[in-house]
């Protein structure tokens, strides 16, 4: 399907994927779902994504006090960065958020104190621009099974711990799919080919829980969905597969992958390695991985440009597969 604007792909059922602009082209969507004249964004990127999605949102012809609900799926800075910039410009929504994430949104300097721990100052500053507190009074916290509509059509919460202890997702029955945030993995396109796509977990900093990942990637199972909409990037399966073994085979490929990672830290473990050679054995342990997934797919791009275009994902995974392999000690 041809975008209705630069910025916004139409997918079917009232959704459209939004590239927030975060990092690169096709590396971070928000989803702007329409129902009868009325609105809802899951995930909204960085303060630097609102003029996107506002665009985004005036190319449907819905007025701005017709967005009932902003839902970060997590309040990792590129998901919810823009939270507070984007209800400002919404009048009428509210915003539907976890309740481990609720205070960092409504208060977000220590989100803030987090991403510089990570990133550094020039880097969240270049990234992320200026985060604006949401209001307290417009913030409803979700819980697991929690259900809000959309001009009548439902939305499903499931709490899904394991890329972090904040983590939602969000089941939409008209099109059989989840907003899964970071839960179900990342995907991007440019490694997409005829034999098919790839998932990579993410294991980021700090609160990556292997055990509960595990858990959350089996109950998005269980309801056998048609389709997952990823935060990075886009729907999976592409358009025009609604074929529900397809989610579960990439849902196996998804925890193997998992398995592997987890793996590789007992390797490091049982070498005993101080922090800075530990760090790198993982960096290149998560290269190969990787490199061999994509190599399955007879992607042509080349290893310097995978890994270039992966470097972000290395150096964040090992990081906090560092971070838990600590916490286990």
């Amino acid at each position: 399907m041809e975008p209705i604007y630069p910025f916004s792909t139409p997918l079917g059922q009232g959704i459209w994927a939004v590239d927030t602009g975060y990092q690169r082209p096709n590396f971070d969507a928000a989803y702007l779902i329409v129902e009868q004249g009325r609105a809802a964004f899951i995930d909204c990127g960085t303060s630097h994504s609102v003029p996107r999605l506002l665009a985004a949102l005036d190319a449907t012809g819905v007025p701005r006090d017709a967005v009932d609900w902003v839902i970060p799926t997590h309040v990792h800075l590129d998901h919810a960065g823009g939270a507070g910039a984007l209800m400002a410009a919404l009048p009428s929504a509210r915003l539907v958020v976890h309740p481990r994430g609720a205070r960092h949104l409504i208060s977000p300097d220590a989100l803030l104190a987090g991403a510089r721990a990570v990133y550094g100052e020039a880097e969240v500053q270049r990234a992320y621009g200026t985060v604006v507190p949401v209001a307290a009074d417009r913030v409803t916290e979700s819980s697991d099974g929690l259900v809000i509509r959309l001009a009548g059509r439902p939305l499903r919460f499931l709490d899904t711990p394991g890329h972090a202890r904040h983590h939602h997702c969000i089941w939409d029955e008209r099109s059989r799919g989840f907003f899964t945030g970071d839960t179900f993995g990342l995907s991007y396109r440019e490694f997409d080919t005829s034999a098919g796509i790839w998932l990579l977990p993410t294991t980021t900093p700090v609160q990556f829980d292997p055990a509960a990942l595990r858990t959350s990637v089996e109950r998005l199972l269980a309801e056998v969905p048609a389709c997952m909409y990823l935060t990075h990037y886009g729907r999976v399966p592409v358009i025009g597969s609604e074929n529900p073994s397809d989610v579960q085979q990439l849902g196996r490929e998804l925890l193997e992958q998992l398995d592997e990672v987890v793996a590789l830290c007992g390797q490091a473990a049982g070498l005993g390695l101080p922090a800075r050679e530990r760090h790198a054995f993982l960096r290149d342990g998560l290269s190969a991985l990787y490199l061999q997934r994509v190599a399955q797919l007879e992607c042509q791009l080349q290893r310097k440009q995978i890994l270039d275009m992966l470097e972000m994902d290395i150096e964040l995974n090992a990081q906090g597969l560092g971070v838990w392999m600590d916490a286990k000690r």
